[in-house]
């Protein structure tokens, strides 16, 4: 038994016009509002904010320290004593 050819599709499907078939092909260039390498340097300079906030959070508010002695060498080189020399 023969089989009959597929029913053809809608009218609009099989013939575009002229202006839709040639703005088909087309491919939009998308530009970046923000380049990859300010993204990246956004993020690191956000880690660093966040970093020294929770240092501060942690030394001043947890540690019952000054908020700005977290900043102070002499206070992380006693910190890196303690926990190599655990005293």
């Amino acid at each position: 038994m023969r089989k009959s050819p597929p029913a053809p599709a809608e009218p609009e499907a099989q013939a575009l016009p002229a202006e839709e078939e040639a703005a088909a092909p087309r491919r939009f260039a998308r530009t970046r509002l923000i380049p990859i390498w300010l993204r990246l340097v956004i993020v690191t300079v956000l880690m660093a904010i966040c970093l020294a906030a929770g240092a501060v959070v942690g030394y001043s508010a947890i540690g019952d320290g000054a908020w700005l002695d977290v900043f102070r060498p002499s206070t992380w080189q006693h910190i890196l004593d303690f926990v190599e020399k655990g005293t």
